[in-house]
């Protein structure tokens, strides 16, 4: 088992450990992972520290959730953390089937919370995300996070956040949401800084934390070959050449660029986190090891300058 750090979660009385498992690959739905590989794939990640979960209602349609829930019920006396998301309901007859549909109103936040509880064979949930609110900015906030906020003084839920792949939708919500943290996809790595330019600044300010998801930036930044996706699209030469070069800055140092990738957010004040997803145990193994390699100033300096 490695020795992973943990952080306070700003003011929610909650700590976590600086890496955790983004859920979304133990889906059949998307990913193609089978249940009984979802599963093995969370108990490992449990088994070797890891001891916080991000997953949503939209991964694979509850299966997420569920396959989750199946490997915390077999490791009850593992002292994790979990985090869900809330801003779509499944419409299909079960978990897996059907479509789900974008809903930030009051009443169907609170369905959808006790639904993914359910899935997760829980009775409460560390961390809720408002879930990509971009087209629902006014409800999401007005009604949604409001919603969460009320389950948050109810104990139902211990923090409020958002999850997003907008650094400006983040900063929109530190600004007008009862939010306790933030969590941003793809905009805090190697090859994209975005959020620093004010989402970390106000973070900072108001004693939010941020967690950085997606610091693979759709898996470039895990193997820098050509065909690689960089934000959900084929990646562009100038990003798989920047990426490629980090990748041999990495090599000539003797570590993996996913140590790198991985480990890059923490440098910064006001990241609480790292949200990494992996879809097979060997992967959890792989990841596990990549970061804790040590990582000099000179290679930090040199993958700046790229």
């Amino acid at each position: 088992m490695a020795n992973f750090t943990t952080r306070p979660l700003g003011d929610t009385g909650l700590r976590i450990t600086e890496l955790a498992l983004g859920t979304a690959p133990l889906a059949s739905s998307f990913w193609g992972n089978t249940r009984e590989t979802g599963i093995s794939t969370a108990v490992a990640a449990i088994d070797a520290g890891i001891a916080w979960f991000d997953t949503a209602p939209l991964y694979g349609l509850g299966e997420s959730e569920e396959r989750l829930g199946a490997a915390l019920a077999q490791r009850p006396e593992a002292d994790v953390r979990v985090a869900t998301k809330a801003g779509r309901t499944l419409a299909g007859d079960g978990i897996g089937e059907g479509d789900v549909v974008f809903d930030f109103s009051r009443d169907a936040t609170l369905r959808q919370v006790e639904a993914s509880l359910d899935r997760l064979g829980r009775d409460r949930v560390d961390v809720v995300h408002v879930h990509d609110p971009e087209d629902h900015m006014d409800q999401a906030i007005g009604e949604c996070a409001a919603a969460l906020a009320e389950l948050r003084e109810q104990g139902a839920v211990g923090a409020v956040s958002v999850g997003t792949n907008h650094a400006s939708t983040a900063l929109t919500f530190v600004e007008r949401a009862p939010v306790d943290l933030v969590m941003v996809a793809g905009q805090l790595t190697l090859l994209d800084r975005s959020v620093l330019d004010e989402l970390l600044p106000m973070c900072r300010e108001r004693d939010v934390p941020l967690l950085a998801a997606g610091v693979f930036n759709s898996g470039v930044l895990a193997r820098p070959v050509e065909g690689a996706w960089f934000h959900y699209a084929p990646a562009p030469p100038e990003v798989l050449d920047r990426a490629r070069r980090m990748d041999a800055v990495c090599r000539e140092a003797g570590i993996d660029l996913r140590t790198a990738a991985m480990r890059f957010p923490l440098r910064f004040d006001g990241v609480a986190a790292v949200v990494v997803g992996m879809a097979h145990p060997d992967e959890v193994a792989g990841n596990v090891e990549a970061w804790q390699a040590a990582i000099d100033d000179g290679v930090w300096a040199a993958l700046d300058a790229i």
